[in-house]
């Protein structure tokens, strides 16, 4: 006996979905693109060229010589322009200038490209009601990220800081990553698409490595705010052994997760390789499951980022590698969030 034809109330709701899912899908794609923007900022130390938070003024660049001067004496006040920059010149403010720049813009753009399509599809009511205050909440989450990522540049304004606190930096990745994945998520659920027969097993081991992959990321972010990646440029020993010699040299020991540049390298190797390693197991377990071209993604990107990541410490963290190695974590993350929106049993109703 043949299906019925969908309604035409059916088909404009699954039509609305679609446009909702595709703006969400379109927000992961620039929230990405700031990740790696905001990679090639601390690489290349752009980060503490801008001294004000102006949400608005700031808009634009500087329109005259005057205002360049302005920012430029600004900028000589920091610890960062006497202890690395001094002498080079208004042509070497604007190089890191524009960089910082862009990133804040990018920033600005996010939150327009957020709220006016979401004005414009809720006056459609082609938003799910339910979702309404999840989406207003993504929003406000995205106005925190820009006061936190103000509150991370001002540490690098303090006596004798050359760069922002490790810590702060953690908390503005973090939270980066936790709005990705929970508009990356949304956009999932709106979707609705029907999830895969799999064991109990394999949902538990995908769902270890998601929390393996945040966790790493994480792990990453202290290596980049201490600048670890700057030591111990061999791979796979460091220093000529497996758990670097200075690995508990701070005390108490906690001190060393995050502040012990050994520690914190070889901490974020192994979680590393714990990712690989899982990565791979979720593969072979489910590779007779209907999972298996997410999870062939998901050991894929996490393969790509592995090596990525032992390029970009042999060769010294290059500013492209670095960015491109900062850029992929988002991709396995999304790779992560994809096979376990595959192998969940419900979703919620919306």
């Amino acid at each position: 006996m043949p299906f019925d034809a969908p309604s035409p109330a059916d088909s404009a709701r699954a039509r609305d979905r679609r446009h909702v899912a595709l703006w969400l899908f379109a927000m992961c794609g620039m929230i990405l693109v700031m990740v790696a923007i905001g990679g090639a900022t601390r690489l290349t130390g752009s980060g503490l060229s801008i001294m004000e938070w102006a949400p608005l003024r700031g808009t634009l660049p500087p329109l005259s010589e005057a205002e360049w001067n302005r920012l430029y004496a600004l900028y000589r006040q920091i610890p960062q322009y006497e202890l690395v920059n001094k002498g080079f010149g208004l042509a070497g403010f604007k190089e890191i200038f524009w960089l910082e720049w862009l990133h804040r813009l990018w920033g600005r753009l996010i939150g327009l490209a957020f709220i006016v399509p979401l004005g414009w599809l809720w006056w459609r009511r082609a938003v799910p009601r339910a979702l309404v205050p999840r989406l207003l909440g993504l929003f406000v989450l995205g106005g925190l990220q820009g006061v936190v990522g103000w509150f991370m540049v001002a540490s690098g304004f303090f006596a004798d800081a050359t760069a922002v606190s490790p810590y702060r930096l953690v908390v503005h990745l973090g939270l980066a990553l936790v709005l990705y994945a929970a508009i990356l998520w949304t956009a999932l659920d709106v979707l609705s698409t029907r999830p895969v027969e799999a064991s109990r097993g394999l949902r538990r081991l995908v769902g270890a490595t998601a929390a393996c992959v945040a966790l790493t990321i994480l792990a990453g972010g202290f290596v980049a705010g201490l600048k670890a990646g700057l030591d111990y440029n061999t791979f796979p020993l460091m220093g000529g052994r497996v758990v670097p010699a200075g690995y508990a040299a701070l005390d108490p020991f906690l001190l060393n997760f995050v502040e012990n540049i050994a520690a914190v390298q070889f901490n974020h190797r192994l979680l590393a390789t714990l990712s690989l390693l899982l990565a791979g197991a979720c593969l072979v377990a489910g590779w007779r499951s209907a999972a298996r071209p997410a999870l062939l993604a998901l050991a894929g990107a996490v393969g790509v980022q592995y090596g990525l990541g032992i390029a970009t410490l042999i060769y010294v963290v290059p500013a492209g590698l670095g960015t491109a190695h900062q850029a992929m974590a988002v991709l396995v993350l999304t790779a992560a969030l994809v096979a376990l929106d595959q192998l969940r049993t419900r979703r919620p109703p919306l």
